[in-house]
């Protein structure tokens, strides 16, 4: 617990000083993160250190850089073209990858890379730093919530095969835990340091709906360790197990919340 706590403490300042630092420096260390989490999610299958592999971490780098250099109109072909040059791969080299392997690394690029590229998108909005927060209020605070009120109250089990140990009532908790944190968050930001354009109640539902979107995150890549008899995805950070291990929540976060402030704030 203390290794844990230490070393949550050290990636919260670090998220911070990246966050906060914003362009090339956020872009670059989420480009990081993202191929990280590839790599993690491609062991799995024992394909990291293969052709199909190297075809995603390279992608992954082609399409960040589009982003950082505002041609996002060019994203989707480059993902079609991800998928073309995978498939090619699939058919030129027949039969030494089966099509799961394929369909594991075009998985690993949507789910990892594409999502999770959407904290530095936040970022790069007009009012990226205070948007970008939202993610880790309604991923971190979440979870916070649904702990604490899933041991105080937690009588019916959400996902007994799963995850024995999360509640209904802990559900419901760090949903509103993280409504109320988003409300209160944008009543400050709005009244202390410049105006959001819209309401708490607002934020309050995008914050919900952030929470939601977390716990299917969370759960994912519990289903996808279970299934391959995985404790962890890595041991990269000391108590918290890999990359996706510690974002799981926020890789799927981070895209709803783009588009909530992109419709709901404008």
């Amino acid at each position: 617990m203390k290794t844990r706590v230490i070393s949550g403490a050290v990636l919260v300042v670090i998220a911070a000083i990246v966050l906060y630092a914003g362009g090339y420096v956020t872009g670059i260390t989420t480009l990081l993160l993202s191929l990280g989490g590839m790599l993690e999610l491609l062991r799995v299958y024992d394909l990291h250190k293969k052709l199909p592999g190297y075809i995603a971490y390279s992608s992954a780098i082609v399409y960040y850089a589009f982003i950082a250099f505002d041609m996002t109109e060019y994203i989707m072909p480059v993902i079609i073209a991800f998928v073309l040059l995978e498939l090619a791969c699939y058919v030129i080299s027949f039969p030494k990858y089966k099509d799961a392997d394929i369909e594991a690394t075009i998985l690993a690029f949507i789910y990892v890379t594409v999502m999770l590229s959407y904290v530095y998108q936040i970022r790069l909005m007009k009012q990226g730093l205070a948007l970008v927060i939202m993610i880790f209020i309604c991923s971190w605070i979440n979870d916070t919530c649904a702990y604490f009120v899933g041991v105080l109250f937690g009588k019916h089990k959400m996902s007994p095969k799963l995850s024995p140990k999360k509640s209904i009532e802990g559900l419901i908790g760090g949903i509103a835990g993280a409504a109320i944190v988003s409300a209160v968050y944008s009543y400050f930001i709005d009244r202390y340091v410049f105006s959001l354009g819209a309401s708490p109640l607002i934020f309050a539902i995008i914050g919900a709906a952030g929470a939601i979107v977390a716990v299917i995150g969370d759960l994912t890549a519990s289903a996808i360790k279970r299934d391959n008899e995985i404790k962890d995805y890595g041991r990269l950070i000391p108590g918290h197990g890999g990359i996706m291990d510690r974002f799981d929540s926020i890789i799927f976060t981070a895209p709803i919340i783009y588009y909530c402030a992109l419709y709901m704030l404008g």
